[in-house]
């Protein structure tokens, strides 16, 4: 028995729901996500929360319960206060700037790399070695920072690159020096 799929999805009073042919809806203050849905669960509005069941009790529609409550969850939390993702540049001569919707960093190469924002997606660059990654749909905030932490990441003998705030990145020695003899 899924414990997360039968808990209730809180909604705030400001968030449509609708659920269509396998499609659940959810419109909110900072925009509308969407979402088509296995045949076997289905989603009801009582009162001023979501319920996620499922219809049957095979293996597969057990396993896809509490992660599709999830997701409904994580798009009400979207659409009404969004998501956001910060990134840290360090190494020397490494920084960001944003230019217009697009992100353009210089991290070492002999050119510096841009980076299109997708549809949903902002980014802010408050300063030169951060970025924040913002938007509604959590999945898509998640693949576009680790896209930009892709084009650098950071290496373990001097720690230079794009690595997301607050990331523990493990530090190797370096050549030890042959002993003279």
């Amino acid at each position: 028995m899924s414990r997360i799929g039968q808990a209730p999805i809180p909604v705030p009073s400001d968030v449509e729901f609708h659920f269509d042919m396998g499609v659940v809806t959810i419109r909110g203050p900072r925009g509308e996500l969407s979402r088509p849905l296995p045949e076997k669960i289905e989603v009801t509005q009582v009162d001023d929360e979501l319920r996620v069941a499922r219809t049957t009790e095979q293996r597969e529609v057990k396993a896809l319960h509490g992660l599709i409550r999830s997701l409904i969850a994580n798009m009400v939390q979207g659409v009404t206060q969004g998501y956001e993702k910060a990134l840290e540049i360090q190494g020397v001569g490494y920084r960001a700037a944003k230019k217009g919707n697009d992100l353009e960093v210089q991290v070492g190469y002999s050119h510096p790399v841009s980076k299109a924002a997708p549809d949903g997606i902002e980014f802010d660059v408050p300063t030169p070695t951060r970025v924040v990654v913002k938007g509604i749909d959590k999945e898509l905030v998640g693949q576009t920072a680790a896209e930009i932490r892709a084009i650098r990441k950071p290496e373990p003998y001097k720690g230079k690159g794009i690595r997301y705030e607050g990331e523990h990145v493990r530090r190797k020695a370096g050549k030890a020096a042959k002993a003279a003899g």
